[in-house]
């Protein structure tokens, strides 16, 4: 059975020119992601927290040499 492959997009095309209205929405969204980022602000400290990688994020729970997985 001969393999195929999947096609790959042509990255050498060139684009369609970007609409005034497109061009006033990706204006926008930028001015938009760098008010948020002026505006950010730094995550607290956790208190009394587990130790180590985050337990939500890696799917188990380590304490005192016991892990649980969720």
């Amino acid at each position: 059975m001969p393999e195929t492959s999947a096609p790959t997009p042509n990255t050498d095309a060139p684009r369609k020119p970007l609409s005034d209205a497109a061009k006033r929405a990706l204006a926008e969204a930028e001015a938009r992601r760098v008010a948020a980022a002026a505006n950010a602000k730094p995550a607290a400290p956790e208190f009394n927290g587990p130790k180590g990688p985050e337990p939500t994020r890696f799917g188990d729970w380590e304490t005192k040499g016991i892990a649980s997985d969720f």
